[in-house]
């Protein structure tokens, strides 16, 4: 029987924020005790070398809502909120960074725009409290790039706080530094996003565990969402698009080194262009090849799995359609 899901869970990844957990906790129990439905915070300790652990263990001590996973070793934020949504019962997800950089008071906001219908409520943070030529301008620069890419236009991808109904995160798998692009993924499928201002504070313990480094890592992980989310089911679209581009370089470039030949009387192994001509026919036929390679893999992937290629929002009429098709699948059976 599949896991029935209620109520909101919150999502804490938490490294090294001994000091901040407390504050944090008490701002969340006030942002959300007022709430009617059911709430959970699972706090992720993503490996810490403080005293996060002990910290979390003595706030699930005291309150019955909260779950605390604690990781062997640090294996990153993304990794964090993967852990925390496995073992969240909410039919609401909502992650929120440890720091208290995010405010939990902004909460209810979101989950009243998930109420109106939206699947995805992504924060941001209009006014941020971070400096502007280490982290503001670089996750301005990314915004850019990403909305660019992905077709969905948002100001502040990087903003950890953000509301997903669960069953836009059932076909998610996060690697790298993918929780950032839950929504461009979500978008691809279907989802229903909207934009929510919400405030942002300075840091008031420790320091920034993030750089500039991790704007590129950011950048390379969209390649692969572009890729996982346009061309999961037919990746000979690019491979072959590109084989079959630099094929017609190589052709126009050899009647171009054939009319010089026979025109000018150039030499072909002395003419450069014959050489990048050759080239561009490997290199053709190597896509090609590889994009046969990833149909296979993509096939293998899809069938040896089980996993549809598609995404379905909803049924209607659910049980008569299920029993026309065995009545179909029974009846070619037995013919």
């Amino acid at each position: 029987m599949a896991q029935q899901h209620m109520g909101v869970s919150i999502i804490v990844p938490a490294y090294n924020e001994e000091e901040s957990l407390p504050t944090l906790h008490g701002e969340i129990a006030r942002a959300l005790d007022g709430l009617d439905m059911p709430w959970q915070v699972v706090y992720v300790d993503d490996g810490s070398c403080d005293r996060t652990f002990e910290v979390l263990e003595s706030i699930a001590s005291r309150d019955d809502r909260v779950v605390v996973v604690r990781f062997r070793r640090n294996f990153g934020q993304t990794a964090a909120i993967a852990a925390g949504i496995d073992h969240a019962t909410g039919n609401i997800i909502v992650p929120i960074d440890a720091d208290l950089q995010n405010d939990p008071a902004d909460i209810p906001r979101l989950l009243a725009k998930i109420r109106e219908g939206y699947d995805v409520v992504s924060g941001w943070r209009r006014d941020r409290r971070d400096p502007f030529w280490k982290r503001r301008l670089p996750s301005m620069l990314a915004n850019s790039i990403i909305s660019a890419l992905v077709g969905l236009r948002l100001h502040d991808y990087g903003c950890t706080l953000k509301a997903y109904r669960r069953d836009v995160l059932d076909h998610v798998q996060l690697y790298g530094e993918m929780h950032r692009l839950i929504p461009a993924y979500t978008a691809s499928v279907g989802a229903r996003i909207t934009e929510l201002p919400v405030n942002h504070r300075e840091r008031r313990f420790g320091r920034s565990k993030y750089g500039i480094v991790r704007t590129f890592k950011v950048l390379l992980d969209l390649l692969a969402i572009k890729f996982l989310t346009g061309y999961l089911t037919k990746p000979i679209y690019v491979f072959g698009g590109w084989g079959l581009a630099l094929a017609a370089a190589a052709t126009a470039l050899t009647t171009v080194v054939a009319v010089q030949k026979v025109a000018y009387g150039v030499w072909v192994h002395r003419n450069p262009l014959a050489w990048i001509a050759g080239f561009c026919f490997v290199s053709a036929l190597q896509l090609m090849l590889m994009g046969l390679l990833a149909e296979l893999v993509a096939r293998t992937y899809h069938e040896s799995q089980g996993k549809p290629t598609y995404v379905v929002r909803q049924v209607v009429n659910h049980h008569e359609r299920v029993a026309d098709v065995r009545h179909i699948r029974v009846r070619q059976h037995l013919s």
